[in-house]
């Protein structure tokens, strides 16, 4: 396993009105952040917020090309991302989702303290596996084929690139002492995107 200390190369926020930070994703234009009743977008160039919408946005945010996934505690919702109108919802799976990516046609959860990544049926929610991490699963995403996600646990958060098949964990970047990861999300290069949670900040991450 290969281990490096994070390398951040942008930090955005603090945003007025935002006190946490929870998922995130990346439309190929827009960052898009929940931050517990609003999903707010922010212009990666500018640093400047754009037009978000109300809607409850505790934890992790997925984007499928067209739609907004957000989860709602017991519920994933899909979202019109101009109105933020909920056009469906299915259950999340196990208990306590944190994490939320879109890859393959599927969603990912992450389990919080269940240290696991399901992925699940969009249309229907079923959980067609389940992935087995080694500590508290923050934010997911995948980047070009690989699966990384966020960890939060005893006050030490890392980034890590784990085989999506085994959960066996390949690569790990960890964050600075005090510096933590809530939301997750690649923008499909060489940067990542995390949540700060209670920071209320954003930050970009180098992939290795």
């Amino acid at each position: 396993m290969k281990s490096v200390p994070a390398e951040i190369l942008k930090e955005y926020g603090p945003f007025p009105g935002v006190t946490d930070i929870h998922g995130v994703t990346y439309d190929g234009d827009l960052v898009w952040f929940a931050s517990g009743d609003r999903l707010n977008t922010l212009n990666p160039v500018s640093g400047q917020l754009q037009d978000g919408f109300d809607t409850p946005a505790y934890a992790g945010t997925a984007f499928d090309g067209t739609h907004l996934f957000q989860i709602a505690e017991d519920r994933i919702n899909r979202l019109d991302p101009e109105t933020g109108t909920i056009l469906s919802s299915i259950p999340t799976p196990g208990d306590g989702a944190s994490g939320l990516a879109w890859a393959e046609g599927s969603l990912w959860v992450g389990e919080y303290r269940a240290k696991r990544i399901h992925q699940v049926d969009p249309a229907t929610g079923e959980v067609l596996r389940s992935i087995e991490a080694t500590r508290f699963v923050t934010g997911v995403t995948w980047s070009d084929g690989q699966l990384w996600h966020g960890t939060w646990q005893d006050d030490q958060s890392d980034i890590r690139h784990i085989d999506p098949e085994t959960g066996q964990v390949i690569e790990v970047i960890e964050m600075p002492q005090g510096m933590g990861v809530s939301g997750l999300e690649s923008d499909g290069g060489d940067r990542f995107y995390c949540g700060g949670g209670s920071s209320g900040r954003l930050r970009v991450v180098r992939r290795p």
